[in-house]
């Protein structure tokens, strides 16, 4: 498991098989119906999705089904726009998602481009000024928190988008020795040390300016967690790791979008180190879903029939407090729908959210 030091920091100590199976809900029904469980309880679960700019129709859908929380891609918005016009872009953004009855919980992936950032290639100083404009930009608005990752090159990565899952649902699966034989990217061999030292590089300009707006950078881990993929250092693949780059810069802006899956395909026990986290006020942001496999190979699952005790897991957020967004993440595409975004069609989301709600109510959390 993992310890909080006196410094913060997170060290590593003997762990128990981290595929071990929690108590299921049915087996703790007693404890729940006694309200004994989430005595601790001290914040409101908030039910959120992902949405791009422009997509009404899903809008729409997401509040039929009692979404209030909207996590928002700007980066198309802003990228468009000098830094001057940050402020009125996100205005018009917020705007359009109140008047449809969302509240914005934040933003997901980087606010404005940031490849050069973690590459660290020329120009990254001017992605980090426009960086900075964007989080003045969503304190002003209240926009409270960035969910970004570091994954530099190639982003998310899945060898197969097409694996039939449940029914022939379908599904997104990684497999090392396929990502292998596709060879290097266009950038060639990047060396962990290289990945670090931009990381470092720009969490020692961002944070503060974080810090001073009040806004929460909710680090991502790298999916796959594996390094190298393709010839592209990963730094985002362990609880150590996560540990190094808190107390890079510590502050209490610089924390974790909680993503379930890739943490348990580190080898992790999930279950503790959302303990661990929630009690450093470390966790943000969740991504709630679950796959099959290991590092080397997975494929994602559908939210009620993978290996993780996920009614478990949401019992826990609600004993430890979590009161910021939770999200499903990496639906299968089902039928009817494209699978043109893999992972992000939203059937799949819809019955996402449904298991998610039955299990918070049946379990007395409190969500909105």
């Amino acid at each position: 498991m993992t310890k909080v030091t006196r410094k913060g920091g997170i060290q590593r100590t003997p762990t128990g098989s981290a595929g071990a199976r929690v108590p299921t809900l049915s087996s703790n029904q007693a404890a729940l119906n006694a309200g004994q469980a989430f005595s601790a309880h001290r914040g409101t679960i908030k039910l959120a999705e992902l949405f791009g700019i422009g997509e009404d129709s899903k809008l729409r859908l997401a509040r039929q089904i009692g979404i209030k929380h909207a996590i928002v891609s700007v980066n198309s918005a802003l990228s468009h726009v000098p830094r001057t016009r940050y402020l009125e872009t996100l205005e018009r953004i917020k705007a359009d998602f109140e008047a449809a009855g969302m509240t914005i919980a934040g933003v997901e992936s980087h606010p404005v481009p940031a490849e050069k950032i973690k590459l660290g290639l020329p120009g990254r100083d001017e992605e980090i000024e426009n960086y900075i404009a964007a989080i003045k930009a969503l304190s002003d608005l209240a926009i409270p928190m960035v969910c970004y990752n570091f994954m530099a090159g190639l982003g998310w990565y899945r060898t197969r988008v097409d694996v039939a899952e449940r029914g022939g649902a379908l599904v997104s699966e990684f497999n090392n020795e396929a990502a292998i034989q596709q060879g290097l990217t266009q950038w060639g061999e990047v060396s962990e040390d290289k990945i670090w030292s931009n990381i470092e590089y720009f969490l020692k300009a961002v944070i503060p300016a974080a810090e001073k707006a009040g806004v929460k950078m909710a680090l991502h881990p790298d999916d796959p967690p594996i390094s190298p993929l393709r010839g592209i250092g990963r730094i985002l693949t362990s609880v150590a790791n996560y540990g190094r780059i808190l107390n890079m810069v510590p502050s209490p802006m610089n924390g974790i979008t909680f993503c379930q899956a890739n943490f348990k395909l580190m080898g992790e026990d999930i279950s503790s180190l959302v303990r661990e986290w929630c009690a450093q006020k470390k966790i943000f942001f969740v991504h709630f879903r679950d796959v099959e496999g290991t590092r080397e190979r997975f494929r994602e699952t559908f939210h009620d029939n993978g290996p993780t005790d996920m009614a478990r897991m949401l019992q826990i957020y609600g004993e430890c407090g979590f009161d910021g967004p939770i999200r499903p993440d990496h639906a299968p595409t089902l039928e009817g729908e494209c699978n043109d975004r893999p992972g992000y069609a939203m059937v799949g989301k819809v019955f996402a959210i449904g298991y998610m709600k039955g299990i918070l109510e049946v379990s007395g959390i409190p969500y909105e």
